[in-house]
């Protein structure tokens, strides 16, 4: 019988992992050169305190990726670890720089008349305050005077109170430059689905994993994901419209490239045209990037990204000596940043172009999957391989983007639940010892797909069934060594904890992902929108109510929100319309209501909310918001 114990590597494993070895060119060191060019200095804390005490960043967690290898671990995700562990301060060139390796993302600091342009400041506020005493400390201490967000990923404006204050930026004396519609997209993301979205993460970016050669060893993209850091957010002051739009920023000069529906849907790249250098965001990294991230998000435009890449060609080679990123290291010299473009350019148009090649000649999306590989010439550059993003699954995206979840077979087109299928086909099959049995010998074999996926049957049908659990817990674990991915491999090792564990850690913890920065930085269009993704539809089926709010400190025109028998809607009011709740009160106020930390009567205790009307009836609104949970089931019913 299996136990909880994680296990080694199996020889199908270990043989597969040896042949990897041969695929690629292993003894070109030249990225590990490029990772260390320009260090100035270490980081001055291994370890970076939390608010709680705890490490937000440990570097020293890492210290066994200092060895060759692993037969547990990918050899070519072993190398993209070995090189993501590079960190410290890095000049990019005279003028720019960045500390890489503090968080999973880059913050860079260009050297304006007087002080800093921030880009990117992180995750969270601990880890981008540390980069910021890090620049200071060894190239004397300057005031931040803008922000740049390059696109509306946490990891690219989460710790903005960890260089500036929300008081330097609402008295002018520091800009904050995005692209338009970052900050819809910001909370798009991290508050309309932000509950599901943050646990999805946590099997992502294995958080919950051992940091050691059975569990997490990189996410291919940077380390990992801070733990538990200060996330923050300061809405923008200046919106990014057009290509080619300059701004001239304490003297340094700013032209933008839009790039939307690349690797976010709001996002831009950089020229620095004093600096002869071009900050790419997080449109060409170290490695394929996501066309539809597993977390959960928008699928991206595949043709579109390839095109703004080759727009960068066009526009900025002739005028840069060197191209850097929000993560990874940089790329110096014309001929490299060309070819590095120019090969990155291709890797996302070949992947768009087979997929719908394939798809019009019938194929479905799994089995576009299995057939599509990469052109030799672009699959050999470490910067295309499947650190992060891989070609089976972006191809999917690609299926998705253009022709939906439904392949066109009508035997998919209502399926059963996981539940009620798993029952039938182990009834089907014969009962559950003989399933047990036959998976056993497909283990046995190697195959660990197909016991992932047939014993997932069981688990489903009889969740309790324990050597079930953890027989599929095994193949889920061998398919987690077997990965190229940073990701894959950590959705595969924390599906097999859990289902060794018998469910989530997390269960029961309540699934707020709206901070009060967050909160604060939304229209009052978004708090609705978050009000009306948490109203339970059915309980309210007879709710039919009218609520007017009108903020006191924005300017904003007062908002009318109508709940129509478990629909929420919402508009501008009009000045002669009646309402059976008035609310009359702060924006902050409204938003710890909209995102569910306080209660109605909670908030009425402050002096700055006023609300007149059918009380009973906005309470019985209230008690019918729902709460998440952010611990829900994933492998178990």
């Amino acid at each position: 019988m299996s136990t909880t114990e994680r296990k080694n590597a199996t020889s199908h494993t270990r043989t597969l992992l040896a042949a990897s070895l041969g695929s690629l060119p292993f003894e070109d060191r030249s990225d590990f050169d490029r990772a260390i060019r320009g260090k100035l200095a270490e980081a001055t804390d291994r370890q970076i305190i939390g608010r709680f005490g705890h490490a937000v960043w440990d570097l020293d967690a890492y210290e066994f990726e200092s060895a060759a290898g692993s037969d547990s671990v990918h050899p070519s995700l072993w190398r993209q670890a070995q090189l993501n562990n590079a960190s410290g301060l890095f000049q990019v060139t005279d003028g720019v720089y960045q500390v890489r390796g503090l968080d999973i993302s880059n913050i860079t600091f260009i050297r304006g008349h007087e002080g800093w342009i921030v880009i990117d400041p992180l995750t969270g506020t601990e880890t981008a305050a540390a980069s910021l005493q890090l620049i200071n400390s060894h190239l004397g201490e300057r005031p931040v005077k803008a922000v740049i967000y390059t696109h509306s990923h946490t990891d690219h404006f989460g710790g903005i109170l960890g260089v500036v204050t929300e008081e330097e930026v609402s008295n002018g004396s520091v800009e904050i430059f995005a692209p338009a519609g970052f900050l819809e997209a910001a909370v798009s993301e991290n508050v309309i689905a932000g509950t599901a979205m943050l646990r999805r993460a946590m099997y992502m970016y294995g958080v919950l994993l051992p940091k050691d050669e059975l569990g997490h060893v990189d996410t291919g993209l940077g380390k990992s994901l801070p733990a538990m850091p200060g996330v923050t957010l300061i809405a923008p002051t200046i919106d990014i419209h057009l290509t080619g739009e300059r701004h001239v920023v304490d003297g340094v000069t700013l032209e933008f490239q839009m790039t939307p529906g690349t690797e976010a849907p709001a996002e831009m790249n950089i020229f620095l045209p004093d600096f002869q250098a071009l900050c790419l965001a997080e449109n060409c990294t170290a490695n394929l990037h996501n066309l539809y991230t597993l977390r959960g998000a928008q699928v991206r435009d595949a043709l579109g990204w390839s095109k703004y890449i080759n727009e960068c060609l066009t526009e900025f080679l002739p005028k840069i000596d060197v191209a850097f990123a929000s993560h990874h290291w940089p790329r110096w010299g014309v001929d490299e940043i060309r070819e590095y473009l120019e090969n990155q350019r291709d890797l996302y148009r070949s992947i768009h172009d087979q997929t719908m090649r394939l798809a019009n000649h019938g194929l479905t999306m799994n089995e576009i999957a299995e057939e599509i590989a990469l052109p030799p010439h672009l699959a050999k550059q470490f910067y295309n391989r499947d650190y992060y993003g891989t070609v089976r699954h972006n191809a999917k995206a690609v299926y998705q983007r253009y022709l939906g979840w439904f392949d066109a077979n009508p035997a998919h087109l209502n399926p059963h639940t996981p539940v009620e299928a798993g029952k039938r086909y182990v009834e089907f099959i014969g009962g559950s010892e003989t399933l047990l049995a036959q998976a056993r010998s497909s283990f046995e074999k190697g195959d660990y797909r197909w016991v992932c996926e047939v014993v997932n049957h069981l688990v489903f049908a009889e969740p309790e069934n324990i050597e079930a659990r953890y027989l599929q817990a095994d193949a889920l674990e061998q398919l987690g060594y077997q990965s190229e991915s940073g990701p894959w491999r950590d959705f595969y090792l924390t599906g097999a904890q859990e289902l060794r564990a018998g469910g989530s850690a997390l269960k029961g913890v309540r699934g707020n992902s709206t901070g009060p920065s967050f909160m604060r930085a939304m229209t009052m269009n978004m708090m609705t929108d978050v009000i009306g993704v948490r109203l339970n539809g059915p309980a309210t089926k007879d709710l039919w109510l009218t609520i007017s709010v009108t903020l006191t400190d924005r300017d904003e025109p007062t908002e009318r929100i109508e709940i129509r028998g478990g629909v929420l809607s919402s508009r501008h009011a009009l000045e002669s319309e009646v309402v059976d709740i008035a609310i009359t009160c702060e924006q902050s106020a409204f938003a710890r209501f909209a995102g569910g930390s306080n209660t109605i009567d909670e908030i009425m205790g402050d002096s700055m909310f006023l609300i007149d009307g059918d009380l009973d009836a906005m309470r019985l609104l209230e008690n019918h918001l729902d709460i998440f949970e952010f611990g829900f089931e994933v492998v178990l019913p």
